[in-house]
């Protein structure tokens, strides 16, 4: 029953013990090394022939997996995630919405730049960094720590089975649940930064620009969503895809570094297809720019913005996760309840 039970857990995380913990793949050197320590386990434990890495997560010192503590372990890494590399793609973002606001003016990349340049110089570039970098840092620790916490909680509801064959099902209702309270954060930041950036002379920031939208709209829906359903969900399954046919080393051999790159290679990916997905939602003037127009305005730009952006994004949270003492994401199905 045991067995069943954490058969969905990764092996390197999740086994037990209560005599110390093994080495794998030490050469003959360390295992004399290892052996000759007084907190060496013996060559016939079940441990040591097991071949465990990382020690388990409910050792002292250590946070346990999908407690408080976990979960406000991802909490941070994704502020830091979303909060600094939005803020950092802030002048791409500037660009962007004026060629889709104003696509007579801003007629392309090179020349939104340098019209943006001319006329409002360098500042220009910078206009909605505050609304930027906080509305995404509260975003980025709603969707990613609730996220976690969904997709935990949806897998516990399916049971072993069900959660392995539609995992993918799993992933994109957690996102979708971890999206609507990240947005409820992000949506007023968002409506800000939209109006300090495309009209000039509306505000400075985001001390004077909220009250004012406020004062003149009320409350804004929320719009946003599609986006991130397909990021995280794609990312998932891409990671997954990558250690099984691309990966020769499985992932719980593979080195920190390694987990890392697989992160960022399936974040930039996963990011392509939410930037092709949620295009024509993002585009601010329809009527202008037609159906075709729709689909492509600005699609090349944000491809590489989104892509780059989803890539570092999980870079940077599953570095913040590594530094902490947990194990990046992906790479193996939803855990299984644990009693």
């Amino acid at each position: 029953m045991e067995n069943s039970r954490q058969s969905l857990i990764p092996s390197f995380l999740y086994s037990s013990f209560k005599n110390g913990f093994g080495f794998e793949h030490l050469t003959e050197n360390q295992r004399s090394l290892s052996d000759s320590s007084p907190s060496s386990v013996s060559a016939s434990s079940p441990v040591a022939r097991s071949g465990f890495v990382v020690p388990a997560p409910s050792e002292p010192g250590r946070i346990k997996m999908f407690s408080p503590a976990y979960y406000a372990a991802c909490t941070a890494g994704g502020t830091l995630a979303c909060g600094i590399t939005h803020m950092a793609v802030t002048p791409l973002d500037v660009v962007k919405c004026n060629m889709q606001i104003d696509p007579a003016k801003y007629k392309s990349i090179s020349s939104g730049f340098g019209v943006l340049l001319k006329e409002q110089g360098v500042r220009g570039f910078y206009k909605g960094w505050a609304p930027t970098f906080l509305g995404y840092s509260l975003q980025g620790a709603g969707k990613y720590g609730f996220y976690e916490f969904f997709k935990k909680t949806y897998s516990d509801i399916a049971g072993p089975e069900y959660a392995t064959k539609y995992k993918t099902l799993i992933y994109l209702a957690g996102s979708a649940s971890a999206e609507v309270i990240a947005d409820v954060a992000l949506c007023p930041f968002e409506a800000v930064k939209v109006r300090v950036q495309t009209q000039p002379g509306f505000a400075r920031g985001l001390s004077d620009g909220l009250p004012k939208i406020v004062k003149a709209e009320g409350v804004a829906g929320l719009f946003k969503g599609l986006d991130t359903m397909m990021k995280f969900a794609s990312f998932e399954t891409i990671v997954e895809m990558m250690y099984k046919y691309a990966i020769p080393t499985p992932k719980d051999q593979c080195s920190k570094s390694t987990q890392l790159g697989v992160s960022f290679a399936g974040g930039y990916v996963a990011g392509i297809f939410c930037a092709v997905v949620s295009h024509p939602a993002d585009n601010l003037a329809v009527k202008k720019l037609g159906v075709w127009g729709l689909f492509t305005r600005g699609l090349p730009l944000r491809i590489v913005m989104i892509g780059t952006l989803t890539g570092v994004q999980w870079g940077i949270y599953d570095s913040f996760k590594v530094y902490v003492g947990l194990p990046t994401t992906g790479g193996a199905p939803p855990p299984a309840a644990t009693e």
